[in-house]
């Protein structure tokens, strides 16, 4: 069975309040590092995700718009927070507030990207990133898959410029 082929559950897991879930990449988005925590929650061994790729838990009902902004974000070298969906081996899911930065060699190269992940804020999640996350869908899956992700970016995009906000500010004021 394919990650893509993975059933999903519709079961939400949970981790504790005080656990971080930490893991780390190299540049491709491949683990070079992942905490007992996330092996825990995700069902995973550490040799089933070392050199996997870190998709292995995208779960396919986060918009995609969310993990492009993602990777400008820690590519052009800076910080970034979001709310995410993640997918357990078992194709259940839990959710997660992401920190995800760059981390750099001593020549200031990036050279791969390390993320903590901790426990969402509850009702932010229900009262703004669900219903803005399945909008953000519905959008995507409405029309062709580069048309789909362009407007949801840019939904996703208008809603930052109408508050005058950056991506990091809305995700934090969630927090």
């Amino acid at each position: 069975m394919t990650e893509q082929d993975q059933a999903i559950t519709g079961v939400e897991v949970f981790f504790d309040s005080n656990d971080i879930i930490v893991s780390k990449t190299n540049t491709q988005g491949h683990l070079t590092y992942a905490n007992d925590v996330f092996l825990d929650i995700a069902g995973y061994t550490e040799a089933e995700v070392l050199g996997k790729p870190h998709n292995i838990i995208r779960h396919p009902h986060m918009p995609r718009c969310i993990f492009k902004a993602l990777w400008e974000t820690i590519k052009s070298g800076n910080e970034i927070f979001a709310y995410v969906m993640n997918r357990t081996k078992s194709g259940d899911h839990y959710w997660v507030l992401a920190h995800v930065t760059p981390s750099f060699n001593t020549s200031g190269d990036i050279v791969g990207f390390h993320s903590n992940r901790r426990v969402p804020n509850r009702d932010s999640l229900e009262h703004t990133i669900i219903p803005l996350y399945q909008k953000l869908l519905q959008i995507e899956t409405s029309k062709g898959r580069k048309e789909g992700l362009d407007a949801s970016c840019a939904h996703l995009n208008s809603l930052f410029t109408e508050q005058d906000i950056s991506i990091n500010e809305f995700f934090l004021s969630l927090a």
